[in-house]
């Protein structure tokens, strides 16, 4: 009878939570517009595949052949690539020191410097060198566009090999020429079908970060703005358990960040093409783990501060690194190894790594049985650490 009452009045705190927070129409838009704005920035902030269209590329030929030359060949070949794939649009440049004037205002996002040796080279059955400049300063763009650039130009390469070799040994047929050429022949297979691009892989990061975030900020107000304006001590006075205070409060912050990211995650595959490779339940499961935990770890972050300012900064402090030691933009392996050590304190790295397992290798129960024992051990550590902590908060 005591645990059925305990449970009533929790559900009667949450929903008089709730229903405050119903009624501020700003932060009911909000509650929907900041998921929205969450994933609509960083979904076209990061560059993708297909995000590398028409990029001006400065083009420098020094080579002094005619019309029927290999670098004009070469030159003439690019352009059609370019003009059919849309990748690049070429422009004409004098020399290397004009394309880096070119970079650094901004004209173009590299060059490609045919030698003056290009053609004399080939004609005596040796290697023609093509340089690619890149820009710097815009080091995911230029890795990119070198890659892109690079494939292009060595397949242009096969197939001028191919012509040599069927001019020296009729005998040769188009295949067996790249034979010669090419003897091995690489292919790649990702663990699920499709080609995910890095949208895939931030996406499930965001989606819990975005969770975080939505407990993160409203716990200050459910606490401490109500210790402050004494509608807490009201509750305290009433014939309440205190337990039932706090799960009451938990109740209504988990239902909050559980919304949040589910408007987050349907945003994620409508708009930008998403897919969940795994099951949806486990991740509904897994996002209500990880709010369970953020929810536990504000509860005693925020009982021990003495107002609703200083609630907010010492959250907003603890989220910061989080969000950039969790995972969720950058792998956790390519960190030095002394952040990887802190990373594996923060919850948000555990949530991330089961989501991205999940959503994007469609991953079972067994491979993220780990996050999962440390989502649920992590989250009723912070529960049991929170009750005491809450209640010597509320006699202060």
């Amino acid at each position: 009878m005591g645990a059925k009452r305990v449970l009533s009045n929790s559900l009667r705190i949450a929903w008089k939570d709730l229903l405050e927070f119903s009624r501020v129409r700003m932060a009911v838009v909000l509650l929907i517009l900041m998921p929205l704005f969450m994933m609509v920035m960083v979904g076209y902030i990061f560059p993708s595949a297909s995000s590398l269209n028409h990029l001006p590329v400065g083009l420098v030929n020094l080579d002094a052949g005619g019309d029927n030359s290999p670098s004009y060949i070469f030159i003439t070949q690019l352009e059609a690539i370019g003009n059919q794939t849309g990748m690049m649009d070429l422009s004409s440049a004098a020399s290397f020191d004009n394309i880096r004037t070119q970079v650094q205002n901004g004209d173009i996002y590299g060059g490609i410097i045919i030698p003056e040796n290009f053609s004399s080279s080939l004609m005596a059955g040796k290697q023609a060198t093509i340089t690619i400049v890149t820009d710097q300063s815009n080091p995911q763009i230029s890795t990119m566009m070198q890659s892109a650039l690079t494939q292009t130009i060595e397949q242009m390469g096969t197939w001028l090999a191919q012509q040599n070799v069927q001019r020296l040994d009729n005998s040769f047929g188009a295949d067996n020429s790249l034979a010669v050429i090419k003897p091995y022949n690489v292919q790649t297979e990702g663990v699920v079908p499709g080609n995910p691009n890095y949208f895939q892989f931030v996406a499930s990061g965001i989606i819990a970060m975005t969770a975080m975030m939505s407990v993160m900020m409203g716990l200050p107000r459910a606490i401490s703005h109500e210790k402050e304006v004494g509608t807490l001590d009201g509750m305290m006075s009433a014939p309440i358990n205190r337990l039932s205070i706090l799960l009451g409060k938990t109740i209504a912050q988990t239902t909050r960040g559980m919304i949040q990211a589910i408007i987050i995650l349907v945003l994620a595959m409508t708009l930008f093409g998403v897919t969940v490779q795994g099951n949806v339940l486990l991740v509904f499961a897994l996002l209500f783990l990880g709010v369970f935990s953020f929810v536990g770890l504000g509860i005693v972050i925020t009982s021990y501060a003495k107002n609703e300012e200083t609630a907010g900064m010492m959250l907003m402090t603890l989220m910061f690194p989080m969000m950039f030691l969790s995972g969720v933009f950058f792998p956790i392996q390519q960190m030095p190894w002394f952040m990887q050590a802190i990373s594996k304190v923060f919850p948000l790295s555990y949530v991330t790594s089961a989501l991205r397992k999940v959503m994007t290798l469609g991953a079972g129960v067994p491979a993220i049985a780990t996050e999962l024992a440390v989502l649920v051990g992590f989250g009723a550590v912070m529960i049991l650490i929170a009750v005491p902590v809450f209640k010597r908060a509320m006699t202060r």
